[in-house]
């Protein structure tokens, strides 16, 4: 689906944009050094932190994608032995074509999407359970809607920007971009199924989270994390964490 989507009155695709030269909006990213790891979840331990996140939250509503985010949020919060003072959040990337009314295509070829955030401070989100910031993913996903995305995008018309990644945009938090629901594994070049997936070099961070599809599907997740090498090691001799990694 190639035609552009414009809000109601909106009649694009020129656009007049506040910039003079291009370094106003151009700069070249620097990957600031981080250790990357990917760690494995199978499709019965995610099974378990919903069960868990559900249970904890006396509701059925929220998703094992949600439920894995807070676990993770948690468990890099822990690692990062952050002041119970600092506020920390955890962003989630969110696709936009369904919450449009009426929908956009689900192949609507364009940028469509969105961050969605829940913010506290780290002592509160220790010192609460995985259910209590799964809950937080949960009300941010679903308030996420049409009303808020055309909000969005018609104060970027009036006031136009350039999204330009930076890792210091966001200190102290988690941010999750990707999904596990991408087809990665659907791309076959002639050498078989891949072994399995990898990214480049570019928008890694701390706090960087990349979730894949397994290798063996059946709802199974690779999750890419960069963090420096503290947080790193402590994250890895984190029994709770490593508990729930396969």
């Amino acid at each position: 689906m190639l035609e552009r989507w414009f809000p109601d009155g909106n009649n694009g695709p020129l656009l007049t944009l506040p910039f003079t030269h291009q370094n106003e909006f151009i700069t070249r990213f620097e990957t600031p050094h981080v250790l990357e790891r990917i760690f494995h979840f199978s499709a019965k331990s995610i099974t378990k932190l919903k069960k868990r996140a559900n249970t904890e939250s006396n509701t059925t509503k929220i998703s094992s994608f949600q439920s894995l985010s807070a676990f993770v949020w948690r468990s890099i919060t822990r690692a990062r032995r952050l002041p119970c003072e600092i506020v920390t959040c955890c962003m989630l990337a969110i696709n936009n074509r369904s919450r449009l009314e009426p929908p956009l295509s689900p192949n609507y070829f364009g940028n469509s999407f969105q961050t969605v955030t829940a913010m506290t401070t780290a002592g509160e989100l220790l010192d609460h359970g995985l259910g209590w910031a799964a809950w937080k993913l949960y009300q941010a996903v679903v308030n996420h809607s049409d009303k808020s995305v055309r909000g969005f995008v018609n104060d970027w018309l009036r006031s136009p920007f350039v999204y330009q990644c930076s890792p210091h945009l966001y200190p102290r938090s988690v941010i999750i971009g990707s999904s596990p629901r991408f087809n990665m594994y659907g791309n076959e070049f002639g050498l078989g199924k891949a072994l399995t997936l990898r990214s480049g070099y570019g928008n890694k961070f701390d706090g960087k989270v990349s979730p894949y599809p397994g290798r063996e599907g059946n709802g199974s997740v690779d999750i890419e994390i960069c963090l420096p090498s503290f947080s790193m090691n402590a994250l890895e001799s984190d029994e709770e964490f490593m508990a729930a990694v396969s």
